[in-house]
């Protein structure tokens, strides 16, 4: 382990590593979830010590709420939104659709590599966010990227990150449902424009926007879920990490879950 490998996983809680007091978490590794061989290393490295990923995949029924937060899908605006980058950023720019932009400094539209493999999705612009005008930019933004780190990524690079909502909430409050519904459009031609091969939502309003239903964190994580035919994988948003780090050895089991469906879904592929 070189030395930024040691600090990566100091910064996540996870070195040195260690084994918990209390029962272990299900001794379920990656057999039948991960092919031999695929992704199998980040879990067997870090993971083992923890009594094994306790995930497995999960068959989900639910239909979307449409009265519920998270049942947007027939509640989006019927505005035209751009359909390229240029356009789709000067639209954001002018967007005055909701309360939201007559209280925030400037959007933040989103930050990376246009054509990349990965897309992490949080909730919306904290005050240096709106400050600065660039997603995860705070405290919570070195922990992402750090959390980035962890698994041989690095913002900019195969990486773009984007944001549920584009203008600061009050207070850094929760987007209320029909202001998501108002700048959900502009996610959605986002992800289209990308093509990303795999979405990390990055707290409940993101997973929960994005799958159309409302459910908890909890009954989210360690699954494989589907996005409009590409996988998505429910963790932390890295502000609650920093609020509760004992839950940072679950965001890690979340990221290697990640990094071995791309791997398994796109063999040989991942930049």
């Amino acid at each position: 382990m070189n030395i930024r490998d040691e600090e990566v996983l100091r910064e996540l809680n996870l070195y040195p590593l260690w084994v918990r007091r209390d029962a272990p978490l299900p001794a379920e590794s990656a057999v039948g979830l991960y092919p031999q061989g695929v992704g199998r290393g980040c879990l067997e490295e870090v993971l083992a010590p923890f009594g094994g990923t306790g995930l497995k995949p999960q068959q989900h029924t639910h239909k979307p709420d449409p009265q519920g937060a998270a049942g947007l899908a027939g509640r989006t605006s019927v505005r035209q939104v751009a359909t390229d980058w240029a356009p789709l950023k000067q639209q954001v720019r002018e967007c005055t659709a909701c309360a939201l932009r007559a209280g925030c400094t400037q959007t933040v539209f989103g930050v990376g590599d246009e054509q990349a493999d990965w897309l992490f999705v949080g909730e919306g612009p904290g005050a240096e966010e709106d400050a600065r005008g660039e997603p995860f930019v705070g405290q919570a933004g070195k922990l992402l990227d750090n959390m980035l780190a962890a698994i041989k990524l690095k913002r900019g690079d195969n990486v773009y990150i984007a944001n549920v909502v584009k203008c600061r909430p009050p207070g850094n409050r929760t987007p209320a449902a029909d202001e998501i519904a108002t700048c959900l459009p502009y996610l959605q031609q986002q992800i289209a424009l990308i093509k990303p091969k795999l979405i990390v939502a990055l707290g409940k309003t993101a997973a929960t926007t994005l799958l159309g239903r409302e459910a908890t964190l909890g009954s989210l994580r360690g699954a494989i879920h589907n996005h409009q035919n590409t996988p998505l994988i429910v963790t932390y948003h890295p502000a609650y990490l920093l609020r509760s780090p004992a839950e940072k050895a679950r965001a890690w089991q979340d990221l290697c879950l990640a990094r071995a469906t791309l791997q398994q879904s796109n063999p040989g592929t991942e930049r």
